[in-house]
């Protein structure tokens, strides 16, 4: 099977930077997008950056110019860094990818547990 871990979320003050890491494992052949979500309270869940196998980045309007998503294929990992950080940040940041696991199968969705970020004074 393959799992995928976050890690780097914690308690941060407002105008300050976290970098998030997310790691997957297990049989891979390739990876295809990469993603990371969030859900804050009382709110749906939200897709705040995604990045294609060719390491173009798209981004939510909410966080375009303080957030950067990146991808090490090497490693299986995927980052997010996220800088000028408000309060609004706030939410439970997950990661998931898109996953080939033997050549010639399909791609299918991986998601991890997912990573408390704060951002409070």
């Amino acid at each position: 099977q393959v799992q995928l871990v976050e890690s780097g979320g914690g308690l941060v003050q407002p105008g300050g930077s976290l970098r998030l890491s997310c790691t997957a494992s297990g049989t891979i052949v390739g990876i295809g997008t990469w993603a990371w979500h969030r859900q804050a309270p009382g709110k749906q869940r939200e897709m705040v950056a995604y990045i294609f196998s060719s390491g173009n980045p798209r981004y939510a309007d909410s966080v375009k110019g303080r957030f950067a998503i990146s991808r090490d294929n090497a490693k299986n990992t995927v980052f997010l860094q996220m800088d000028s950080l408000k309060p609004e940040d706030t939410a439970v940041y997950s990661c998931s990818a898109a996953v080939k696991r033997r050549s010639g199968g399909s791609y299918d969705d991986y998601w991890g547990q997912g990573t408390q970020v704060t951002v409070s004074s």
